[in-house]
Parts: C-alpha cells; structure tokens; sequence
C-alpha cells in the first residue's frame, strides 16, 4: 500500500532548482587570502567570520569546517584547506597534517553528537571525478547509522535529513 504522507524538506528546493545562493554578507567587505577565489563559498567561509550563517562549525590555523548545505546524511561535513587549491600536490605538509588530524577529530565529535555507527570519508579529486567545486579541495565526511539506506530513496527518489542546519549547527558548533 502505497502512504500518501509528505515529508516536507523547503530547505532541498533551491538545490532541486539549482538557485544555489551563498549567504547574503551585511557587513563590511570580506577580506579574502591571497590567491583566494570570491565567489567559492569555501573562500568565503574563510573570509566570513558568522560562522551560524555561513554553517561554518570549527575553523583551524589552516583548515576549515562546514556543514554541507545538501547532505547526504544528518552531520554530512565539507572539511578544507582554508586556502584555495584544487590539488592534493599542493598542499603543504603543515595543512595534510591539519586536514587529517581534523578529520579524525570531527568523526569523534559525530560519534558523540549524533551516535554516528560509520562513515563515508571521500574526496572528489576534479570535475569528473564528481567535485562541485572542483577549485577548493574539501573532504566529505558523513556520518552513517545500519538501516539509514532506508526505503524512500528507492521507492520515490527522497532522502529524508531528520535534522535542520540551524539545529545540526547549534549541536556541534553552538554553546551546547
């Protein structure tokens, strides 16, 4: 028997119609790193220092943390260089070292938060490798649960995020 019950998700419709729209910033001009690219909203996390707005969740000396606008998965994070480079190559070794070592610690911060069973750790290396931004390497790591693949991506093509940003934000990166 097929359920006529909605789920509703009005946060998915700008992805859905491919409006993607960074933030509006209302305060003094970002001032971008060197070599930086305006309008990369990884760029502008780094430059943006309203971390609730931009979802930006932990910021290292030279890393960068933020909440995937369209996740996968409830915790889906978007881990970066805070410089812009688009190859593995180019990155020193004080920011491999970053990058790992931030990882490791945002898995932990999930298994506490959100009682995370395992993850899919990844990074899309180039445009036909998958990356969106294929200029601003960035790692993905979501979070997984046994039975999270459940039935309604395949019977109607819907994955259901059964937490905000705003909530999932004030979770990991708020006062609580």
């Amino acid at each position: 028997m097929v359920s006529n019950e909605r789920i509703w998700a009005p946060w998915r419709l700008e992805y859905v119609l491919q409006e993607v729209k960074e933030p509006v910033h209302d305060g003094p001009p970002l001032e971008f790193l060197p070599g930086a690219d305006e309008t990369c909203f990884l760029c502008q996390c780094v430059s943006d220092d309203n971390d609730r707005r931009r979802l930006v969740v932990d910021r290292g000396e030279l890393s960068i943390t933020v909440l995937n606008r369209y996740p996968y998965n409830n915790g889906h994070l978007l881990i970066a260089p805070r410089r812009h480079v688009a190859r593995l190559d180019e990155l020193s070794d004080d920011e491999q070292a970053e990058l790992s070592a931030t990882m490791t610690r945002m898995v932990g911060i999930l298994e506490k938060t959100l009682s995370a069973q395992g993850f899919n750790v990844g990074l899309n290396l180039g445009r036909a490798a998958g990356a969106g931004l294929p200029g601003h390497l960035h790692w993905h790591v979501v979070p997984r649960w046994a039975g999270d693949c459940n039935f309604m991506p395949s019977l109607a093509g819907i994955k259901v995020i059964p937490q905000s940003l705003d909530a999932l934000w004030e979770a990991l990166a708020g006062d609580g």
